[in-house]
């Protein structure tokens, strides 16, 4: 888990907050904007959603899912505008809200973009995918190519919906004018007051009530290129995106929510499994199970912990070999050093960049 990548909550130190769903900050800060764009205090917006301002300075950072539904409902609520979701979806490019839009479009053609979204769509949004890992199906039903979104309970949040489609339609049709799409759009909840707007938002005709929440389009779109692939950058923005998934990853296990309580408190060199196990709502008893089911002991979790944050203190360049010691906890340089050589064989020094 790197330092850089939070996951920002209300301040609840249950055990069950780790499986909390989330969604990337650069995606509540794209909601945030945008209704302030159209009127709504940024203030109030963040009052009414109980969003953490703090958690909007790096997009990489994640927010509660719920809170970004507590957002979009405040933001419908301050401008007057039902159709919010609609709008936003069509105002924006998905290159502008994640690392997951710029990979997409360092693809060679539409259908390997589709690919990359469904490999790193948890990046953006964590949902509940009965079907398998791939939120958006390409399926081929009676005759024709549909794009199925297979997140569980969508009408519980249909203003989902209603963003998504609007920008996959939306967005081809601005950056690829002229090359067809969709043919039409379905949706599976009810017609709402501000139904009229959906077929003026993605000009094509919309079914509602329907069985599948889908874009039915034309075959020739997966093989549209984008006319912008990149190798080069492809394999830079995958890396990244990897090791923001295997952060993400590690934040719904055991060791990532007890690494999570552990670095603010490093530095006391304090570190006691009965005090996280107390603070996790578990056993001291319970704690150890669960970290031994994932193949990890509670010494060796912490001293990986002070080696990996013992490197990132001494390569931001910010601290001095002294500092660091102190900021893992240890309150004898000398003890640092010979922990830090047991760890890498080298001296502190060595790792601190030129």
């Amino acid at each position: 888990m790197t330092p850089a990548t939070k996951i920002m909550t209300s301040g609840d130190k249950d055990a069950g907050r780790m499986k909390q769903p989330t969604v990337s900050a650069g995606y509540a800060r794209a909601l945030l904007d945008f209704a302030v764009s159209q009127g709504a205090g940024e203030g109030d917006l963040l009052h009414q959603s109980g969003l953490d301002p703090e958690a909007l300075g790096d997009p990489d950072n994640r927010v509660p899912l719920q809170t970004y539904k507590d957002l979009m409902a405040a933001a419908k609520d301050l401008c007057g505008d039902p159709a919010l979701p609609l709008h936003l979806g069509a105002a924006q490019n998905f290159t502008e809200i994640s690392v997951v839009g710029l990979i997409c479009y360092a693809a060679h053609t539409m259908g390997e973009a589709l690919m990359e979204l469904n490999r790193y769509g948890r990046l953006v949004a964590e949902l509940d995918l009965p079907g398998g890992d791939s939120r958006f199906q390409v399926q081929e039903i009676e005759g024709g190519l549909w794009l199925v979104d297979t997140r569980a309970d969508p009408d519980s949040f249909p203003e989902m919906t209603e963003e998504t489609w609007s920008r996959f339609i939306c967005e081809t049709t601005r950056n690829f004018p002229g090359k067809p799409f969709a043919k039409s759009v379905h949706v599976t909840h009810a017609r709402p007051a501000h139904g009229d707007v959906y077929e003026q938002v993605m000009q094509v005709p919309v079914v509602f009530e329907s069985v599948r929440n889908a874009i039915h389009f034309y075959a020739a779109w997966l093989t549209m290129p984008t006319h912008r692939g990149n190798t080069y950058a492809f394999g830079v923005l995958s890396e990244r995106a990897e090791a923001l998934l295997q952060d993400l990853e590690s934040s719904h296990t055991t060791r990532g929510h007890v690494e999570r309580i552990l670095i603010p408190v490093l530095h006391k060199g304090e570190a006691s499994m009965a005090k996280l196990a107390a603070e996790m709502g578990m056993s001291r008893q319970s704690l150890y199970r669960r970290l031994k089911a994932e193949n990890v002991s509670f010494d060796a979790l912490y001293d990986d912990l002070r080696h990996r944050m013992a490197i990132h203190y001494l390569q931001s360049q910010k601290v001095s070999v002294n500092e660091t010691a102190y900021l893992v906890g240890f309150s004898d340089p000398s003890s640092f050093s010979r922990a830090f050589k047991r760890w890498t064989g080298e001296a502190p020094g060595s790792w601190k960049r030129s």
